[in-house]
């Protein structure tokens, strides 16, 4: 099986494997496992942040964020299709006790400054009041498209002078990095935090890191262990993540692979293939995606239902360019 669902299914490399094997671990509740320690500062100068937590999942990422940023019932403003607030089972609601006010992106999923400033309100004795403005890039829903780093500082520049904070879903940050040829840190110039998962296309078998400013980490750290966050001897997972930020530059071989893929479905007869800015490809089939699907896995390719004709491929390090060609070869079968 060629499987390319989703870049969550890397599997951690033998220099990964060796590295928790051998990592120097500590109770980290206690603050004192030395790994997780360095992977949090690593992590914080690579995002250009003053401080970083690490946490399990980028999912528990955001809503750490969401929840130290905010008062219980205020406002989340955030793009209607980002994942925060499709894919995370209403945890802003759940944990948070946020009201969500999604409002339209364009067609790359970006929030224009223009459309936070309407979307911002402030409190009174009628309304909450908006806590927080949520951005994602890259945008998964989108197609993986890769948001410039002005189109990022704008809304942020918006939210801010309304006195509004600026969380963002960076879980494939590197992607946008290397799309826009710029150090992570100048993708988060103007926000406020930032998550960044290290188990997508940056190969850690595990774990996310959310960055900000010390004060905010600090807070946060106490909402991770509210919500089960607290970790013991979990050097063993950061060891792997320490790898892992040392692949941003590689995740330009996973754009590569999946132009390549996009070119070649582009030909095939009944699909529309969308141009893909990072490593996510999304086509447009005739007949249903689960049936498109269904085929394409009889044929040893993986690949997710978006909508109903719409499917996703997602290229990562552990499918080569001669994996991708020979999926692209499977798939003109089966179509």
């Amino acid at each position: 099986m060629i499987d390319l669902r989703s870049d969550t299914v890397t599997r951690p490399s033998d220099a990964m494997r060796e590295s928790a094997r051998d990592a120097e671990v500590g109770d980290d509740v206690y603050r004192e496992d030395p790994t997780i320690n360095e992977l949090e500062r690593r992590a914080a100068e690579r995002l250009g942040m003053e401080a970083a937590l690490f946490v399990p999942s980028g999912t528990m990422g955001n809503q750490v964020a969401a929840r130290t940023h905010t008062e219980r019932g205020q406002e989340i403003i955030l793009e209607r299709d980002s994942h925060i607030y499709r894919w995370e089972l209403a945890g802003l609601a759940q944990h948070g006790a946020l009201q969500t006010r999604p409002i339209d992106g364009n067609e790359r999923g970006a929030l224009s400054a223009d459309a936070v400033r309407a979307g911002v309100v402030s409190a009174d004795d009628h309304r909450p009041g908006t806590g927080l403005l949520a951005l994602e890039n890259t945008h998964n829903a989108a197609g993986g498209t890769a948001i410039a780093p002005d189109t990022i500082d704008a809304p942020a520049r918006a939210a801010h002078e309304l006195g509004v904070p600026v969380h963002l879903d960076g879980a494939r940050l590197g992607n946008a990095a290397v799309a826009h040829d710029v150090p992570l840190a100048r993708m988060t110039r103007e926000v406020d935090s930032v998550m960044m998962c290290l188990s997508k296309g940056l190969g850690a078998p595990v774990g996310s890191v959310l960055a900000g400013s010390q004060a905010f980490i600090e807070r946060a750290r106490r909402v991770r262990k509210l919500l089960g966050g607290g970790l013991r001897q979990a050097g063993i997972v950061a060891a792997p993540g320490l790898l892992a930020l040392e692949n941003v530059d590689r995740l330009a071989v996973d754009h590569d692979n999946a132009r390549l893929l996009a070119a070649s479905l582009a030909e095939l007869p009944g699909l529309s293939v969308h141009e893909p800015e990072t490593n996510i490809v999304l086509v447009e089939t005739e007949r249903t995606a689960e049936a498109f699907l269904d085929r394409c896995s009889d044929a040893g390719v993986g690949g997710v239902a978006f909508d109903d004709h719409l499917v996703r491929f997602t290229t990562h390090w552990d499918v080569d360019r001669e994996a991708i060609e020979t999926a692209a070869e499977r798939i003109a079968g089966v179509c």
